[in-house]
């Protein structure tokens, strides 16, 4: 309880510190920001390292997309990834839920990054212009679009279907490129975070464009959820 408390305590003041500090960079060139995107993300690593005693591991960098457009589809148990994968891929930006968008400062970062916001369950003006907006964000932006294709944080056991949504980015005909990582493992949705444990980022073979619909979604959600089982060691 102790090492949550500390973690937690740590981790959010220095979230804040690195705000304040980059609040300059919303008025400036957006690589700016996400040069402040990368620092929260090695400011979690540091904090699960020293507070949790998280050793974290990544394989598979050799597969990342180089010289052309793509997007990442990328499994959702934590707030972790959302800070982490800014350290690996350059310049990422996010499909994420409105209601973070919406925060004070915070929420003003995001929108500098590019990122695109959406309503979950609602059919309204924002979602209908969904496609378009993310068009626009891909031909502006050197670095690639992340979308959590199961929609929003879920257990670590948990598998739920992914969301039609990354099959309408993936007509867009350009590659996924899928990542896993055990995340809730470590940092869960809710309850303790664990300690003394490992936290596994595996960087997947890119699925080029082309194929249907169908086919698609079940070959990435098959490759994704397959590659958890052997990460939480449920295979």
């Amino acid at each position: 309880m102790l090492r949550n408390f500390i973690f937690k305590f740590f981790f959010y003041l220095g979230l804040s510190l690195i705000c304040i500090l980059f609040l300059p960079a919303l008025f400036l060139p957006r690589n700016l920001t996400s040069i402040g995107g990368k620092m929260l993300g090695y400011w979690a690593e540091i904090c699960l390292k020293i507070f949790l005693s998280t050793k974290i591991t990544i394989t598979g960098r050799e597969n990342i997309v180089k010289n052309e457009k793509f997007f990442i589809a990328c499994t959702h148990q934590s707030m972790f990834e959302t800070f982490y994968l800014q350290t690996i891929f350059n310049a990422p930006f996010f499909v994420l839920k409105k209601e973070l968008i919406n925060i004070p400062i915070f929420g003003n970062f995001l929108k500098k990054l590019g990122c695109i916001s959406i309503s979950r369950g609602k059919v309204d003006r924002d979602n209908l212009d969904f496609l378009n907006k993310i068009k626009v964000s891909l031909e502006k932006s050197n670095g690639p679009l992340i979308i959590f294709p199961q929609g929003t944080r879920y257990n670590s056991f948990e598998r739920p279907n992914f969301k039609k949504g990354v099959v309408r980015i993936y007509n867009l005909k350009i590659k996924c490129q899928p990542v896993v990582m055990n995340s809730g493992d470590i940092w869960p949705k809710q309850g303790k975070m664990s300690y003394n444990k490992e936290l596994k980022i595996s960087i997947l073979n890119p699925i080029n464009s082309g194929m249907k619909n169908d086919e698609f979604i079940k070959s990435l959600e098959n490759s994704m959820y397959k590659e958890l089982d052997r990460l939480t060691n449920l295979s």
